[in-house]
């Protein structure tokens, strides 16, 4: 299973992004899995989380301090950490990861300037890619308009060397 993550600060566009890449991955034949991060509880029939699974994740896990569901409690424990929330997928070729903006696992960050929260592809490493409406000439990564789904999967694809043989991913 590859994993990659769209990042950014809340409200930027990320679930926007991955419920439109879904369908475009889906349709290439890429068994595809979410893995949402909140700051906030976790609610069951989240309707973010519904929107990603009816744009066709096979799976989908949305992560919060409280918990996270496929429903376990932490009960007082520590959130777990990404590496430990990614054994729970099973069957998926790609792992969208949303959120986790300060994990170390290839990402593209999704930037809104009008939101007034800094760029975090300019100090972090892992983001290798940015989707946002003007340019950049401080990020030597790939620049994507943020409404350039198709550009934006065929990237992700390329970057996680998924490529389609028969029906199967290699």
């Amino acid at each position: 299973m590859k994993i990659f993550g769209i990042a950014g600060w809340s409200g930027c566009g990320k679930t926007t992004l991955v419920t439109r890449l879904i369908p475009l991955l889906t349709a290439r034949g890429v068994r595809v899995g979410t893995l949402k991060h909140s700051h906030h509880d976790i609610r069951l029939g989240d309707s973010e989380q519904a929107a990603l699974l009816a744009a066709g994740a096979v799976q989908s896990l949305a992560a919060g301090p409280e918990r996270f569901a496929l429903v376990t409690e932490h009960h007082g424990h520590p959130e777990p950490p990404l590496a430990e929330l990614v054994e729970r997928f099973a069957g998926t070729d790609l792992l969208l990861v949303e959120g986790f903006k300060f994990s170390n696992h290839p990402k593209l960050e999704v930037w809104d300037p009008g939101l007034g929260k800094p760029l975090l592809a300019a100090g972090d490493a892992s983001i290798l890619a940015v989707a946002c409406d003007q340019s950049l000439d401080h990020f030597s990564g790939p620049v994507f308009p943020r409404d350039a789904v198709d550009a934006i999967c065929q990237w992700v694809l390329d970057f996680c060397s998924i490529k389609m043989d028969r029906g199967v991913i290699e």
